[in-house]
């Protein structure tokens, strides 16, 4: 399958490309600069440019699925956030749709499904997440949303905690861990329709993807 990463040298994204490499897909790297395209060829991916606040549509071309991984960045302002995290995401649900691509993998973030009682200097951020996983919910997209919790440079474990209903909390996790679910959820169908909330734990991550009912 080919599969365009958007965020591609992000701190997701860079883990993820020799992933979805290993796992035989033809992987596509969307950035912004044509200075990354060396390091996006050193993981396996095919390098295209993509700016989400400028013209990124065409670095979708011929991918059967994409996800969507980019950020703003702890160091903007709201106003990126506004534009890349939310409206960003909007236009890359729109641009499948446009171009036939049905499967997209979001990566949000926790607690944006109930942005009123997460940490007030952050609930900017996790309303603009989600407005962006409603509005991929209503899509016709085949799309899966991943919550994670917060983020560590950390080396990967391969194990997991997934929930599928929002839960109080739970331990930080690798980047690593993130984008090795990412590539499972790619790789399993049942997936799809579902929001997962994503957490440090002991579950391989094959196992913990797996809807139980």
């Amino acid at each position: 399958m080919q599969v365009a990463v958007i965020g591609a040298n992000g701190g997701i994204g860079r883990r993820l490309l020799p992933l979805l490499d290993e796992a035989g897909h033809e992987v596509i790297g969307v950035v912004r600069s044509e200075e990354q395209f060396e390091q996006i060829q050193e993981r396996g991916g095919l390098p295209r440019l993509g700016d989400l606040e400028g013209t990124f549509a065409p670095a979708l071309e011929g991918a059967e699925a994409v996800v969507f991984t980019a950020g703003s960045g702890g160091g903007t302002g709201w106003d990126k956030t506004l534009m890349v995290d939310l409206w960003g995401a909007r236009r890359a649900v729109d641009a499948c749709e446009e171009q036939g691509i049905d499967r997209f993998v979001m990566v949000s973030a926790r607690g944006a499904a109930n942005p009123d009682a997460g940490y007030e200097p952050l609930r900017p951020y996790l309303v603009a997440k989600r407005c962006a996983d409603d509005y991929l919910e209503r899509s016709a997209l085949a799309a899966t949303i991943l919550r994670p919790t917060t983020l560590t440079d950390e080396e990967g474990t391969g194990r997991v905690t997934t929930a599928f209903t929002p839960q109080d909390g739970g331990p930080d996790i690798p980047r690593a861990d993130v984008a090795a679910t990412v590539r499972a959820c790619l790789d399993n169908d049942a997936t799809i329709g579902r929001t997962i909330e994503l957490y440090g734990g002991d579950t391989p991550v094959e196992e913990a993807v797996r809807p139980s009912n």
